[in-house]
This record gives C-alpha cells, structure tokens and sequence, in this order.
C-alpha cells in the first residue's frame, strides 16, 4: 500500500498507456466506487504535475469546455484556473464525472486529433447514458478501459499475500497445492465473498478486520447507488429500478424471469431497467450460446440470461445471509442454492478478461424432458470452447459437462469447487479460488 492506495491489476494497463507514442485519450468506465479515481490519482504520482477536474463538485469547470477552443488554448485556460502547469509530458490531465459534462466529452476526441502528447484521462460512472447522446463521437480516437471491482487476487495482494497468488498461478492440476494452504486460501475466499471487491469494504477489513465495518461500507455504498437511481428518472421509475436490483438477487440462478421482476410493470420496462442497470455495471448478464463453434457470441440466444450482480459482498448484504452462513460453512449449498460461487466464478472471469474491451460472459441450456442441461460459463482461449461447470462444495456429479462435451465433440471442461487442483478423466478441477487461472 503507497499512500493508502493498494495496488490494482490496471495500474499496469495505465503506466504502459502512459508510455505509448501517439497515445488516444484514455475513457475509463466502470461502475461507481469500484477506484478509477483512485487509480488515475495514483498514476498521477508518477507526472511532475498532475490536474484533476471532477465536473460533480466544480460545475464552474464546464465553461472552459463549452468555448470554441482548440485543446491547447483549453490547457493553457485551465493552467490559469488551477494554477498547475499543463504540460504535454509532464502533466497528467484527468477530467472525473465527465458524464456530467457533455462538452467536455466531445472535446476528448480533439486532443488526439490536435493535442496527442497530452496525457488525458476521462471517467465516470455514468458515461454509458451521456455516451447515448452523441453516438460514436470518439471512433477510433479514444481507448477505452474497463475498470470492475477487486478480484479475488488482488485482493490477496492488498491482503500482504502476493506469495500466496504467486503459488496459486504456478499450481495445476498436474501440481496441486499443499493441502494447508489450500485449506488457507478457501477460508480466505470465504472472507473475499463476504466483504465482496468493493474498494472502501476492502481497506476497511485490511486496516480493522471489523466485517461490520465493511458491512456499513456496503450499506452506504447501497444508498449511493439507490441514490442514482434518482438520476435516470427520466428514462423510467426509481422505484421500478430498485424493484428489478433487488430481483436481481433473487433470481441469480436460472433464467432472469421478467414477470417475476416487478409487480404491476410490464415486461418492456423491466427489461428497460435491466438493460438500464447493465449500463451502469451494477449486472451482468450472462447469455445462451448453442456453442456449435467460435465466436462464442455468434450463436446467442438473448432471451436466455442469467443475471449476476456486480459483488458478492453486495449480494449477500441484500438477502440478508449471516456471517456465520458464510464463515463456518463447508461448502455454499445453503447459500441460496449455491448462487454464490457461481456468482464469484463469473466476476472472476469478468474482472480478469481483457480490460480493453467489455467482456461478455455466456452459458449453455437445455430444457428437454427428462434430458435438462446446463453448463455455467463458457470460455473461448484461442481456438478452443471451455466449458467450465460451478460446484458449490466438493461434491457432486458432473452429467451436464460430460453431456455437452460429448454432444459438441469437446476434449476438455473444468469443474471449479471447493477441491483442490486435480485432474480426472476428461477434466480439470480448478479451486473457487483459482478460476481466473483459466
């Protein structure tokens, strides 16, 4: 930790971005609180000046933007106003809560066009829904990064257990982990999905190892978010927002049932609210594919989606589940149904694919009479369909994995669960833990 900032996987992405000749604007999105400012604030660290422009607390800061002035003039005004050098190669420019600001948003596109050795970075948390508004106005002149909550790793790391993860990415089936250490990681897992990635619920367990602490944290984060949804009212009601958040929850496992969403509202305005919450990276939905070949996305079928929400820490806050469910369970059957695991196994794949494109889960079904299937996620590495089935302890049969391999012509799935790394007949078993090795 440097400065109360714990190190992040994207920290990476964003000092080689700030090293590239003839780098774009960067646009860095991702849901609210999940630490883009943090992020950014620490790259600034590495810049001999660094300016930083949220247009949520200084709305004056828009009329620099809204004049008809090439993005050096514009530097040189701000310069004035923040009585900070903006200088290409010494200045970090990060314009936060851009979304708040349309001018400023189309103005991105002119840096790269008439100012590229300016280093400039946008973020915001509702940049989706502003983005609507003036459709593809940064084609090719923006890179874009998509920023998600602590994973699992990470989180060790923040933890002081960058061991550990170094021991974890070096393990395999074929050289599982000592036992004791497994054991150590699964009750390490327990406390990551109880808190969830949230940064502030993070730090606050790191420094105290008060769980309620992290809990108040979550709370607060959950008014914030019920906060906003104040902000789309114009595009449909609140209430029906939170009505269909909460029906997230509930309906993680299986087919996202509309009806089932919200009383007395259509099917169009739920499905409305959710595509609405998607946007806003508070879900995710994770889509049927036939799996016949790749790309996976090629063969959907959109009426079919499960819905997860964006943390588990948040999951488990909303229903209610005890610490203790958690903590001293052996395995997650009885939370909910085992919905937790799987809820953790599509965030890490989610928070550990490529950040410079939004990354699409998918799952395979099939409903047939006497002959139901369904394999969790699905992973394209290369060439090859990964089916990847979610055991919720250590225990289980696995008909639905071999079925679909057997019916695609696939020679290898995994099965991640509570068991340690192992490798029988045509499978893999990847820990909980470990999923993000794939």
């Amino acid at each position: 930790m440097e400065n109360g900032y714990y190190k992040r996987n994207i920290d990476k992405i964003l000092i080689n971005w700030s090293r590239e000749i003839g780098r774009k604007p960067l646009l860095l999105r991702g849901a609210r609180q999940v630490g883009k400012t943090s992020a950014v604030r620490a790259l600034g660290s590495h810049f001999e000046h660094y300016v930083e422009i949220n247009f949520d607390e200084d709305e004056e800061a828009a009329f620099f933007f809204e004049q008809n002035t090439d993005p050096q003039e514009l530097c040189k005004r701000l310069s004035g106003y923040y009585k900070t050098p903006i200088e290409s190669g010494n200045t970090l420019l990060f314009l936060d809560e851009i979304q708040n600001c349309i001018p400023a948003i189309k103005k991105l596109r002119y840096f790269y066009e008439k100012y590229p050795e300016q280093h400039v970075i946008a973020a915001g948390s509702l940049l989706e829904f502003a983005m609507e508004e003036i459709p593809s106005f940064g084609v090719g002149r923006l890179d874009t990064c998509f920023m998600y909550p602590f994973s699992f790793y990470e989180f060790l790391e923040a933890h002081g257990e960058s061991i550990w993860v170094k021991a974890c990415r070096e393990a395999s089936p074929n050289n599982p982990l000592p036992p004791p250490l497994h054991k150590q990681l699964i009750d390490r897992l327990k406390v990551f999905m109880l808190i969830g990635g949230m940064p502030e619920a993070v730090s606050h367990y790191i420094q105290t190892r008060d769980f309620l602490k992290s809990r108040n944290v979550i709370e607060n984060l959950l008014v914030t978010f019920r906060d906003d949804f104040s902000k789309y009212r114009t595009k449909i009601s609140p209430l029906v927002l939170n009505e269909v958040f909460e029906s997230v929850m509930h309906q993680v496992q299986g087919k996202f049932v509309y009806e089932r969403a919200a009383l007395e509202t259509g099917n169009a305005r739920i499905k409305q609210a959710l595509n609405l919450l998607i946007m806003a990276g508070l879900a995710h939905p994770v889509t049927h594919t036939a799996a016949n070949g790749i790309p996976l996305g090629a063969e959907i079928n959109p009426k079919y989606r499960r819905i997860i929400p964006c943390d588990t820490g948040i999951f488990l806050h909303i229903l209610g589940i005890e610490m203790s469910d958690i903590l001293l369970a052996d395995d997650f059957n009885a939370v909910n149904r085992g919905a937790l695991a799987e809820i953790f196994a599509g965030l890490e794949l989610l928070k550990n694919s490529d950040t410079h494109a939004q990354r699409q889960l998918y799952c395979w079904h099939r409903e047939k009479a006497n002959s139901s299937a369904q394999i969790d996620y699905l992973v394209q590495r290369g060439s090859a369909i990964i089916p990847i089935e979610v055991k919720s302890g250590t225990q289980g049969g696995m008909k639905s994995l071999n079925l679909f391999m057997e019916e695609k012509n696939i020679k290898w799935g995994v099965r991640t669960s509570l068991e340690n790394f192992a490798k029988k007949d045509n499978y893999d078993i990847i820990p909980l833990y470990a999923i993000s090795n794939i």
